[in-house]
């Protein structure tokens, strides 16, 4: 599935709100994190949404309205990766929990 990352720095969190209220994109997966909880330097807050083209192509569009800026392909994939890390410690916590 497809996904998109905007950056947005911290100061300016409330854009956040405002962008996943949106009716179709509330409709995909939203994951947001902030720079620290990453390990990155910075005070930025980044957020993916993954979900269809239409849902996609209404975050760009939305994204620049709020002048949220969208990472280019590399940098955004390293996001990507790092959110997928975090998520998968997550779980595997979750896991010894119940075991």
């Amino acid at each position: 599935m497809a996904y998109l990352i905007f950056e947005v720095k911290s100061d300016e969190i409330g854009k956040i709100n405002k962008f996943i209220k949106d009716d179709l994109i509330s409709r995909q997966s939203i994951l947001t994190r902030d720079s620290t909880s990453l390990n990155l330097k910075g005070n930025f807050s980044y957020v993916k949404i993954e979900g269809s083209e239409t849902g996609l192509k209404r975050a760009k569009e939305l994204a620049k309205e709020l002048e949220l800026k969208k990472l280019d392909e590399k940098k955004a994939k390293d996001i990507n990766t790092k959110m997928q890390e975090q998520e998968d410690s997550a779980a595997s916590g979750m896991g010894m929990i119940f075991d």
